[in-house]
């Protein structure tokens, strides 16, 4: 799954960076919370490779928040972002530790703690990484709705296991999921009626474009923006 367009872009991580608080064991995991608790619409937001303390994805959880749901992104990877340095020298290692089954596996136990305390409806989107957990996700009926931005490579398969509501948002430059796939993936789910679906490619975006971009360069901003409104756009159209 590692290329240089996996690990190009890498955040500066800060652990104590956004407006909401970390949060030591919500299903095991460490998990960034922002959000009135009082809400009964849950958001889990799946990182990419470079986890739960990159600044611009907690800047993304406290705006999906001001739209009344309660935010979190969970660090799937315990304290082992993939790093630079990793990516250079062990990042096939690291995807042996931090692979798709063990994060979905996670994502369930982080759900049943949100079912737990009475939250009625859940959305989880999920990036590069986080995206392959999401789609996962979407087989079962753990969560309302699904959005995987730029994901990884998933397969045909995947998608025809789909039952949630799914949002796919390609980026037009993607080694992992090149926008003639993700064209491929809103066909086979334009045959399956009973699964709501909304396919959408970005002229003129790479992988990672909605979560990695310069907050400098206003084309940037401007993309990454429309695809977390569209996010967000699915999120209030079923979590509720």
């Amino acid at each position: 799954m590692a290329s240089s367009e996996c690990c190009q872009n890498p955040p500066t991580l800060d652990p104590v960076y956004g407006k909401g608080q970390v949060v030591e064991d919500y299903g095991g995991l460490k998990a960034y919370i922002t959000g009135s608790p009082e809400s009964k619409l849950a958001i889990i937001l799946i990182s990419d490779v470079f986890g739960y303390e990159a600044p611009l994805l907690r800047n993304l959880a406290d705006k999906v928040s001001t739209s009344g749901y309660f935010v979190l992104v969970p660090d799937f990877f315990h304290g082992d972002p993939a790093t630079p340095e990793i990516m250079k020298n062990s990042i096939d290692e690291w995807f042996k530790e931090h692979n798709i089954p063990k994060g979905f596996e996670e994502a369930k136990q982080v759900i049943a703690v949100l079912k737990e305390r009475g939250f009625s409806a859940i959305g989880a989107a999920g990036f590069c990484w986080g995206g392959m957990v999401v789609v996962e996700l979407a087989k079962y009926d753990y969560i309302n709705a699904a959005v995987s931005l730029h994901p990884g490579p998933l397969t045909h398969d995947d998608i025809r296991e789909v039952k949630s509501p799914i949002s796919i948002l390609g980026a037009e430059s993607d080694p992992f999921s090149p926008s003639e796939v993700i064209k491929q993936f809103a066909e086979i789910l334009s045959s399956k009626p009973e699964v709501h679906s909304h396919v959408k490619i970005y002229p003129g975006t790479e992988h990672g474009w909605s979560v990695r971009y310069d907050v400098n360069d206003k084309q940037a901003v401007e993309k990454a923006e429309e695809a977390q409104k569209d996010m967000l756009d699915w999120f209030d159209k079923y979590v509720k």
